[in-house]
């Protein structure tokens, strides 16, 4: 077993300026740091099967659930519900890092949903 952080894990960038750290990647449970620069935002989509949390670090994140707009900021978190139709963006003035656990795993578990 060895430490693992942003600087050691697998990376990916996804959107147009938005970054992702794989700080644990299993089927059944996966931990994702990530990056969402002001003005940014992810597609609105669900999962079929994966549930999640959203937790910030740092920053703000607006959180869109089923139409229920909710604002984190550090220290706060959320929980979405397999099914439920999602969006995170950044509405403030500088980064929001936040963690996403999901279980199962999203990645490959992921359909767009309309806004």
């Amino acid at each position: 077993m060895s430490k693992i952080s942003i600087a050691n894990a697998q990376h990916y960038a996804w959107g147009e300026a938005c970054d992702g750290w794989f700080l644990l990647e299993g089927d059944e449970l996966s931990v994702i740091e990530e990056r969402v620069p002001p003005g940014m935002a992810e597609t609105r989509h669900r999962h079929a099967m994966s549930r999640q949390f959203f937790y910030v670090l740092d920053g703000e994140a607006t959180l869109e659930v089923d139409g229920e707009v909710h604002v984190l900021r550090a220290g706060e978190g959320l929980h979405v519900s397999p099914g439920a139709a999602h969006q995170l963006r950044n509405d403030g003035a500088g980064d929001t890092r936040f963690l996403v656990v999901s279980a199962p795993k999203s990645h490959g578990d992921r359909s767009e949903a309309p806004a």
